[in-house]
């Protein structure tokens, strides 16, 4: 849900189907951040013989903007190749895979990493001939999973690294609930067609995506070079989004048996805030914002401004939302958080402002550290090291961004507002029920084994 699926258009096209966007100061790394794109929603781990596996004719890119226009200062662009050992087999291996180059592996995918900098003439090639490891089929494929992690964790040059593969779904949401008429705990029971209490649901358990993570250092990502050491310096922030682009032409080739693509890219999905094209952008425009760059925003800020969901809540609520119901300003808690960042003097001490640039992006302050003690609803539970200033895996930016829009935020731009109890209750009612995250990079769990899988059910 954070975009899985969230646009007519793309929901046919799940390989350039961008799903979920991450950025944080590494813990593990603090000098270090780490920016992670999840592309293909709702992998069943027993997708065989044809496995999940990026496409070789989609151009991944992640961007960073640092000088407040949002556009890309810094891209890393990731292009894949897939090969066919053996011709004359329908299997996707042919024993069992002891490591990400055994030969038994009958469909390798490799990928290049290229780092381009606004304002450089020649883009620079970090890595090449980089391989992924197999998907997780099961203990008799892929015995012991884990150990292609580290496998397929790849050091670049300048203390980056980088993977790309399958890994466990790290987002959580129940989507059945909230997608019927939008069911929310705790006041089911209040609803205009009420239920009874239930126990969250997560809608991602079981399944798997594919993820491309790049580790960077911190300095290599702000627009003077240095490493930031002051939080309130706009020097300190960053704006992170991703996209999948394709060529403008795709042409069947009947002797080939495929289509090709032709002519320049074109950009046919991106994400940076989750959940913005998913409830925020109206369905009639949600094609058309995926193809457009985020600097051109401010034609949908008024969907930010007065969003749908906040006029449903009341309706679908009677009597639980009576102070929200009778908020008619523009709102412009949201717009801070989702258009422009939170500005200097709203939260003491913090501030994630990139500009008056309406841009739909991750907002990351590499000045604040990562935290000792970190609290899965980030900044409103005084977590700065959490969503909305960037995102880590492990956020829960459903509940986070449900009691914004229910008005919690209100009144950091607007005193004279005072919140309806029901925004702080508000919740999803779920968390992670896949395989663990990981401590260190790149931090999204194990992915789900096909054999050991019973849909609906995690495995390890």
């Amino acid at each position: 849900m954070s975009s899985h699926r969230e646009a007519p258009e793309i929901s046919k096209d799940p390989v350039a189907d961008n799903t979920d966007v991450y950025a944080f100061v590494s813990p593990d790394r603090p000098d270090t951040v780490t920016l992670i794109a999840n592309f293909i929603p709702f992998q069943s781990p027993q997708g065989g013989p044809n496995f999940y596996e990026f496409g070789d004719d989609v151009l991944y890119g992640i961007h960073v903007s640092n000088r407040g226009d949002a556009r890309a200062d810094v891209s890393y662009l990731f292009r894949f190749r897939t090969r066919i050992r053996n011709q004359n087999t329908f299997l996707y291996n042919t024993g069992p895979i002891g490591s990400i180059g055994d030969p038994n592996w009958n469909r390798p995918q490799l990928y290049s990493v290229t780092k381009v900098t606004r304002g450089d003439d020649e883009p620079q090639v970090l890595g090449a001939g980089l391989l992924t490891p197999p998907v997780n089929i099961g203990p008799r494929s892929t015995p012991d999973y884990a150990r292609f992690t580290p496998q397929a964790t790849h050091h670049l040059s300048g203390g980056r690294r980088v993977f790309a593969g399958q890994r466990a779904e790290g987002f959580f949401v129940d989507l059945g609930s909230i997608f019927d008429l939008g069911t929310l705990r705790p006041f089911q029971h209040l609803h205009l067609i009420p239920s009874a209490a239930a126990v969250g649901v997560n809608g991602t358990q079981g399944l798997n995506v594919h993820t491309i993570a790049i580790q960077v250092p911190r300095r290599e990502l702000t627009r003077d070079g240095q490493t930031p050491t002051d939080v309130l310096s706009p020097k300190s922030v960053i704006g992170v989004w991703a996209t999948a682009s394709r060529h403008k032409s795709r042409i069947f080739d009947a002797k080939k048996g495929r289509t090709s693509g032709h002519g320049p890219f074109q950009q046919v999905s991106r994400l940076g805030n989750p959940l913005f094209n998913e409830v925020i952008v109206p369905m009639a425009s949600k094609d058309r914002w995926n193809s457009l760059p985020p600097y051109t925003d401010s034609e949908f800020a008024k969907y930010v401004t007065k969003p749908e969901l906040a006029g449903l809540l009341p309706v679908l609520y009677p009597g639980v939302f009576p102070n929200l119901a009778a908020y008619t300003k523009p709102r412009a808690d949201l717009a801070a958080i989702l258009l422009t960042g939170i500005p200097s003097g709203v939260v003491p001490g913090f501030q994630n402002f990139t500009g008056p640039v309406q841009a739909d992006m991750l907002r990351l302050n590499l000045a604040v550290p990562p935290a000792t003690t970190p609290h899965p609803l980030g900044l409103v539970a005084g977590d700065a090291a959490g969503f909305p200033n960037g995102r880590r895996v492990f956020d829960d930016v459903v509940t986070v961004e449900l009691r914004a829009v229910a008005g919690l935020t209100i009144p950091l731009v607007d005193p004279s507002f005072t919140p309806d109890g029901a925004a702080s209750a508000i919740k999803d009612g779920t968390s992670n029920t896949n395989a663990p995250y990981l401590a260190h990079f790149p931090y999204l769990g194990t992915p789900a084994g096909g054999y050991q899988t019973k849909p609906g059910i995690p495995a390890a």
